[in-house]
């Protein structure tokens, strides 16, 4: 697990290629628009409800249990990046974590409250998660396959 006063596994290569000389963030494409930001993983820690903390540390290591990838925390959440793009995101908030994954496909589940096209081949499928019992092997599947979409790797 990535320590999350870090943004990066020091004991892992880097998956990114370059870094935002502004920010420090890094991206696979040079000059990657983006909104600069230095908030980090520690920052959307400090203060939070332990049972919320602890239930974000369960949902990053399944991510990281998925394949790797590195924080791209920013003031509105903490991103989780595979080697070509952010395929994760969390929020901490009172009731647990809100966030999104990135799939493939249209994934028709209650699980998820809101489902959009976010480009031709993506759909950002919107969660809440308020106990890590609900990181079932449904949920880890569908961690698993925007894991692969973060990678750039092919799916289904």
């Amino acid at each position: 697990m990535i320590h999350p006063s870090k943004k990066t596994d020091p004991s892992s290569p880097p998956l990114l290629m370059w870094t935002c000389p502004t920010c420090g963030r890094k991206f696979h494409r040079s000059k990657q628009p983006h909104v600069c930001d230095t908030t980090t993983v520690e920052d959307h820690l400090r203060g939070k409800d332990p049972a919320v903390v602890a239930l974000f540390h369960t949902f990053a290591q399944a991510v990281g249990d998925a394949g790797p990838y590195e924080y791209a925390p920013i003031k509105a959440q903490v991103g989780f990046q595979g080697h070509r793009r952010i395929f994760a995101g969390v929020s901490l908030t009172k009731r647990g974590l809100e966030g999104y994954l990135d799939l493939p496909r249209r994934v028709d589940s209650s699980r998820f409250r809101n489902i959009a096209p976010y480009t031709r081949r993506l759909f950002v499928h919107h969660f809440v998660l308020t106990s890590a019992d609900q990181l079932d092997a449904e949920f880890l599947g569908w961690i698993q396959e925007a894991s692969q979409v973060g990678q750039g790797l092919p799916t289904r």
